[in-house]
């Protein structure tokens, strides 16, 4: 057991507490004044933008949820910090007073100890307050140092120029206003309890910020000559390292098909109905008609759709291959979702670097290549390639973080800001970068979002994976492009989205039991919960997902008095495709006059393209704020500045990110567990699948002590991850 700290130790720890009355509940912020600055039109019945400053302001340390502190002397594992996490109750309520938790994947867990037990035994000098709990790390002391150098950079103005405040987000909704803690390395070596919140100064968050490092859409990059290819005017390189026909070269190789083919066959994918999951999707042929015969035409080759009568399947024969270099697909976006980073949903991994995206358009040149923008002949159908960034580990992280961060220092979409940006993207989507997954590409899923062949406006996924009904588990595989259940979407051709049992008994069992709490509405309501392929043994998720209708999804609730059940519906709603491309987010506007409906950036509006309100909170400074699209303004309205979000959380790992080794049990570690307990306190998403261990609470101080001592006869490794690694993103797959 470790001895407690001297008295200096003590002293220190206790100014830090008492400063920031850190071991009580902060006090919930408020929903936001309504001050209106512009009301939308075209029938977003309500929708409303307002200042971001009319959010309340709260203590910087009244929003820490790390903290860490240097112990006395190193643990038997050689462990020097202990890092102490205020965890959510837990979603089993089973385990609310245990003295354990146990996080993530059970071969490769992370067991917390509740903080105040391990101050009790001896093990920590004390307890930030009852709902931490304490994991622990090797800490270096350079890690401070290197943060307090980028904390001194930032203030100085060389990423952009700075701000004090940072927004407080509870999930995707803006929440307060408050003041990041700097670190101080020197408090921190004699003990002191260190709090660790954003950055004390970040980069005002402006558009020109956004345009740079976030959504890039400017036209010097997305018409860039060197690197794409305009199917309009027939401007730029063919085959740039930008184009649809780079990306899908790329993806082809491994595929044992020549890239012409590879993509006639995901094209030849809308031709015939098709079924997974349980669910039949239609067939729409007008891809035939729409892109598939103007674009075999502009490549010099006759084409025909026939139905093969011993298969019953319709087929596409050509003359000629298709030209990939003249694809009808012009480049709208190069988007960093690195705000997904530590997403274990999408990537298995408890720390990785986000996804690099590519979005486009569909357009019917008319004359192909040689005409204007009047003669583009724009198509409401985007595709968006979603690459995982290669890399794991904290370094990683901050190290694509940092080199986005960098590009937000240039003034102009320069040559050389161009030269980098291409770098970074080609160290993704090149063939070999993703050596385990399928084709060794780095594609997380393939998504399209049209309406151009038919009604209602249809979403679809496509992944080089294969899925396995009886797990719900993809296995990576080379080949074509494969169709995907949707991600978080039910089945919408079997569940009705205002009165489905099925949604309903989800929404209000397994959603609201992942609830955060406590819940005050708008500001503070945010779940965790995974979306099972079956639910009470039928199939659950869909694998289309059209857009209005269903506009969102609802639950039964007639009069809604609890808000557990309002959040649980809007976490469940929002995050499915249907209610991100339309009611739960306000993209809703018919008439897109003023806002934009069924995309978040629009394939029909011309370069650079227009986005959504939901992206960009109606401006710098604005947050758009959107009725509950079940309950009305009545009972809440939900506030979006999406960019915001992501600047901050890219501005946080870049420069404010602490690494710290972890080290990893082997799965025996709850195996024994078990057998001293009884039961393993692990708290698994509500709808994950059921674990192989008896699941429960520890409640036995002695126990504790016990497993303490077990741990190094169950090492592994040790990985490096960001201090706040147990935090999950605020934004899911969307």
């Amino acid at each position: 057991m470790l001895r407690k700290c001297k008295e200096l130790r003590i002293a220190v720890l206790g100014a830090v507490l008492a400063v920031s009355g850190c071991a009580k509940e902060p006090a919930p912020a408020q929903a936001p004044p309504v001050r209106d600055v512009t009301e939308d039109v075209g029938g977003t019945q309500g929708n409303r933008v307002i200042p971001v400053d009319t959010l309340p302001l709260v203590p910087g340390l009244s929003v820490a949820e790390i903290f860490a502190q240097q112990l006395e002397r190193p643990t038997h594992l050689g462990e020097t910090t202990a890092v102490h996490v205020k965890l959510p109750p837990p979603a089993n309520r089973l385990l609310a007073d245990s003295l354990v938790r146990v996080m993530g994947d059970p071969a490769r867990p992370t067991v917390l100890f509740r903080s105040d037990t391990l101050a009790r035994l001896g093990a920590i000098p004390a307890s930030p307050g009852p709902e931490f709990f304490t994991l622990f790390a090797q800490l270096p002391g350079s890690e401070l140092d290197r943060r307090r150098e980028n904390e001194r950079r930032l203030a100085s103005g060389e990423f952009g120029v700075p701000t004090r405040e940072t927004i407080l987000f509870n999930g995707r909704h803006p929440a307060a206003r408050y003041e990041g803690l700097s670190v101080n390395p020197d408090a921190f070596r004699q003990g002191a309890l260190m709090p660790f919140t954003n950055c004390p100064m970040v980069p005002v968050s402006t558009q020109s910020q956004w345009e740079r490092t976030l959504l890039i859409r400017d036209p010097a990059v997305v018409l860039d000559p060197a690197r794409t290819w305009d199917p309009c005017t027939g401007a730029g390189t063919k085959g740039g390292v930008w184009t649809f026909a780079h990306l899908m070269r790329e993806m082809a190789h491994g595929s044992g098909s020549r890239p012409e083919a590879f993509v006639l066959n995901w094209l030849s994918l809308w031709l015939n109905d098709f079924q997974s999951n349980g669910d039949t999707v239609p067939a729409r042929r007008k891809m035939y008609d729409e892109v598939i015969v103007p674009w075999a035409a502009a490549s010099g080759a006759s084409s025909s759709l026939q139905l093969n009568a011993s298969t019953g399947r319709w087929e596409v024969t050509l003359s000629k291959p298709l030209n990939l270099d003249i694809a009808p697909f012009r480049l709208l976006s190069i988007v960093n979702r690195i705000d997904l980073a530590g997403n274990e949903g999408d990537s298995g991994r408890p720390s990785n670097p986000g996804e690099l995206r590519f979005l486009f358009g569909l357009t019917r040149p008319s004359p192909w290549g040689g005409g204007t923008e009047a003669t583009c002949n724009l198509k409401p159908f985007t595709a968006i390639f979603e690459y995982g960034v290669p890399g794991e580990g904290c370094g990683s992280v901050i190290g694509w973080a940092r080199q986005w961060a960098w590009l937000g220092t240039y003034t102009h979409f320069n040559v050389a800001y161009r030269a980098m940006l291409e770098q970074m993207t080609e160290s993704v989507v090149q063939h070999g970068r993703a050596p385990g997954k399928g084709n060794g590409n780095a594609l997380n899923q393939l998504r399209t979002n049209e309406v151009a062949l038919g009604f209602p406006w249809e979403l679809r996924e496509f992944r080089l994976a294969d899925q396995h009904p009886a797990t719900g588990k993809d296995t990576p595989s080379n080949g074509c492009l494969r169709v995907h259940t949707m991600a978080l979407t039910p089945d919408d051709a079997t569940h009705d989205f205002r009165k489905d049992p099925d949604v309903d008994f989800f929404v209000r069992t397994y959603v609201k039991n992942g609830v955060e709490q406590p819940v005050t509405l708008p500001t503070r309501c945010t779940a965790h919960f995974a979306v099972p392929r079956t639910l009470n043994g039928r199939p659950f998720l869909g694998a289309n997902s059209l857009v209005a209708p269903p506009t969102h999804w609802e639950a039964l609730t007639a009069v809604p008095t609890d808000a557990t059940e309002v959040c649980a519906r809007k976490e469940f709603s929002a995050n499915t495709c249907n209610g991100c491309h339309f009611k739960d987010t306000g993209t809703n506007d018919f008439t897109g006059v003023d806002n934009l409906a069924f995309t978040h950036v629009s394939p029909t509006s011309g370069i650079p393209a227009r986005l959504s309100k939901f992206l960009t909170g109606g401006g710098s400074g604005l947050m758009y704020v959107v009725p509950d699209a079940q309950f009305g303004a009545q009972v809440t309205s939900w506030p979006f500045a999406d960019l915001l979000r992501r600047h901050q959380r890219l501005q946080a790992l870049a420069s404010c990110t602490t690494c710290g080794w972890f080290m990893d049990l082997g799965a025996g570690y709850l195996s024994r567990m078990e057998a001293l307990a009884g039961s393993v306190p692990l708290d698994v998403p509500p709808g994950a699948p059921e674990p192989a261990l008896k699941v429960g609470p520890i409640r036995d101080v002695g126990v504790v002590k016990q497993l303490l001592e077990l741990r190094p006869g169950f090492r592994t490794q040790l990985r490096e991850l960001p201090l706040d690694f147990l935090q999950p993103p605020a934004a899911r797959s969307h």
